[in-house]
């Protein structure tokens, strides 16, 4: 595991404009809101030869609640190159305010040579002979799937949802996207991935603490790695990023639950039927009314991107999904609004059904050999080493419905997995049930062409 921060430089544009560390520009700013004299003042009274006193006058006050000074830092850029999916997983789980990006398995196609080793992610002796055996046959289903899916399409392209007037640049890689789409269920959720993220300073202490607090060598790795590797930008808000009793026993909560569930109920490997959930919550004080009709909501919106209005914003909304396959989950955990949430705890296993294979069989019993004997291990934990990207899971996600519309339109619109719009469909089916005024505003997309 390789991680880098990434300090940014001013344009050529902004020469003659101040340039601050993140730190500096956190306790300029924090002065800036006790004082009435403007930020040129401000930043006349910086002694530059020895900025670090400034800085230090201002962060005290961090350690006696102050945390939102440490918000003021800017985005920090932060690589993490060759991480598991997992773990790439949980830290935008954690990080719920992040923007960033992972690797796609829609254009990479992936091997063996990108699993971790097994001393990397604290695999004991006992439970990695079963963890090869197991990486090993769901690789070869991979790479199996998508040459025969390939082929298949090749032969027939109209199996593939191609645009009339496409050229052959066009059909090749939506023939390719095709078969990366449905043979990525068979890729283990412990293979390599590189991650960028974006956060202030305040959001990665937090970060890098609930990271450490989850039982597994490669999060204590990557926690005291990051550490590292931000101590050389923010080198004051790295004393608040240790895990503490709250953070620790949250983790270990979350995980007694999934280990439980797995030795008390055992590992489903048949695929869960769907079923979705969705919650709408429109009260409002008596003092403060909805001040729109919800059709004004809408009101001169063109797409997604559009602004909504007051009453659409003031509704929330907790969608559930009872069998997200990790493979959606990786996307769908990375919305920014709201909270998202899984216990990661296996609930099926899904393929699509253009899918067959005479080794699936041998693959769940693998599988399910693997999981249990991780979850009865010293190390409970790396049972999540076991998961694939087909493995379902339960998803939460709770957030407002202006943002859930968002989702909805974004997920079924063109260019979406196929599965993404399923799920999301599915959704907004029960959204229109709870609010039927809704169907009309809701521009819910074919995902035509992948």
């Amino acid at each position: 595991m390789r991680i880098k921060a990434i300090g940014i430089c001013p344009p050529p544009s902004a020469e003659d404009n101040p340039r601050v560390t993140p730190e500096l520009l956190a306790s300029c700013l924090a002065r800036y809101s006790r004082s009435n004299k403007g930020i040129d003042s401000i930043l006349s009274t910086i002694d530059w030869k020895d900025p670090d006193k400034s800085v230090d006058a201002i962060f005290r006050f961090v350690d006696y609640g102050h945390a939102s000074i440490t918000g003021m830092t800017g985005g920090i850029a932060v690589v993490v190159d060759g991480c598991s999916m997992f773990l790439a997983y949980k830290l935008f789980e954690i990080a719920q305010l992040c923007d960033g990006q992972e690797s796609s398995t829609r254009y990479i196609k992936l091997d063996s040579s990108s699993l971790p080793s097994p001393d990397s992610i604290g695999l004991s002796q006992e439970l990695t002979e079963k963890w090869h055996s197991l990486m090993d046959l769901s690789y070869r289903m991979y790479q199996e799937t998508y040459l025969e899916l390939d082929n298949r399409a090749k032969q027939d392209i109209s199996i593939v949802r191609v645009p009339a007037n496409a050229d052959q640049k066009v059909i090749d890689r939506l023939r390719k996207n095709y078969a990366l789409d449905r043979a990525r269920y068979f890729i283990p959720f412990a293979t390599m991935t590189n991650a960028a993220y974006v956060m202030t300073a305040r959001v990665w202490a937090d970060t890098i603490k609930h990271l450490d607090s989850i039982p597994l060598k490669e999060a204590h790795d990557c926690a005291e790695a990051l550490r590292r590797e931000l101590s050389k930008i923010v080198p004051r808000m790295m004393k608040h990023s240790y895990p503490d009793r709250a953070s620790k026993s949250q983790a270990e909560q979350i995980l007694d639950y999934s280990v439980g569930k797995i030795l008390n109920e055992g590992v489903v490997t048949s695929n869960t039927p769907d079923e979705v959930f969705v919650s709408v919550e429109q009260s409002t004080p008596d003092f403060l009314p909805p001040l729109q009709p919800l059709s004004d909501s809408f009101k001169g919106k063109e797409n997604r991107y559009s602004a909504a209005g007051s009453t659409v914003r003031r509704t929330f909304v907790r969608a559930a999904w009872n069998n997200m396959a990790v493979a959606e989950l990786r996307d769908l955990n990375r919305h920014r609004s709201g909270y998202r949430f899984s216990p990661l705890s296996p609930a099926g296993f899904y393929l699509p059904e253009e899918v067959k294979s005479q080794s699936l069989d041998e693959l769940m019993s693998r599988k399910r050999d693997f999981i249990l004997s991780a979850a009865s291990s010293a190390v409970p934990a790396s049972y999540l080493y076991g998961l694939l990207l087909g493995t379902q899971v339960p998803f939460e996600h709770s957030t407002h419905l202006d943002k859930f519309i968002y989702e909805i339109e974004l997920r079924t619109g063109m260019g979406a997995h196929f599965r993404y719009a399923e799920h999301l469909s599915s959704a907004n089916r029960k959204l229109i049930d709870l609010i039927p005024e809704l169907k009309e505003y809701i521009q819910v997309g074919t995902a035509e062409p992948e």
